[in-house]
């Protein structure tokens, strides 16, 4: 599964339900290559019922000012619409499954 991308027309119906992961990213940034990289490898591993989306952030400012995106990598879990969880930073494979494991279930 590649990650879904999201702008300010699809976001929140997008993570309206169920539990989806959302990377803030942008092109120029290396960690942000790196996170994705991490996500397209963890993408078969991810528990059923999990979708996993970005948003460019130089495409999508209005999504990034509305939540509060101010150094990316940025990951926010959603679970039926509401923001469960945010990690700045890159996230490594295990820790990023770890995260995903118990909000799934």
């Amino acid at each position: 599964m590649k990650p879904v991308s999201l702008t300010k027309s699809n976001f929140d119906t997008t993570v309206a339900q169920g539990t989806v992961l959302v990377d803030f990213w942008a092109e120029w940034c290396g960690p942000c290559r790196q996170q994705l990289a991490v996500l397209e490898r963890v993408a078969p591993k991810v528990p059923e019922g999990v979708t996993l989306a970005k948003v460019n952030v130089d495409e999508e400012r209005e999504l990034a000012t509305r939540f509060q995106i101010r150094s990316i990598p940025a990951l926010l879990l959603f679970q039926d619409g509401k923001l469960v969880k945010t990690v700045n930073g890159l996230t490594p494979d295990n820790r990023l499954l770890e995260w995903l494991t118990p909000v799934a279930r």
